[in-house]
């Protein structure tokens, strides 16, 4: 089994930048797929990005050039890098993990772009 906890969400202003973190109970080495997803109200969860243990990286088309995931074993912790933030990012952000054929997911974090 793994534990995810998301951080790092909040209130920012559009063009503004947040980084969220996703600390899991277990070694990232044994994560096979690590992953963002997010919600907005009434609409249906979708991935933002993921990474593959084997070192594949993707992005959805909607955050190519502006999200960086990117990981630090040593803290198994996921970092979710956002930059030039927009008003349809607000959403609640989900980190996922796919372990030995199941799939986890955190509490989620509440990222509101607004002015």
């Amino acid at each position: 089994q793994v534990h995810l906890v998301e951080s790092g969400g909040g209130l920012v202003q559009p063009g503004g930048s947040l980084r969220l973190s996703c600390a899991a109970s277990t070694s990232l080495f044994s994560i096979d797929v690590m992953g963002w997803y997010r919600q907005a109200p009434g609409e249906q969860r979708e991935l933002v990005a993921q990474f593959q243990r084997w070192g594949s990286t993707q992005y959805a088309d909607s955050v190519k050039g502006r999200f960086i995931v990117s990981k630090d074993n040593a803290k198994n912790t996921v970092y979710l890098q956002m930059n030039s933030l927009k008003p349809e990012d607000t959403a609640v952000y989900y980190c996922n993990a796919a372990f030995f054929g199941n799939e986890y997911w955190g509490q989620g974090t509440q990222v509101t772009v607004s002015s």
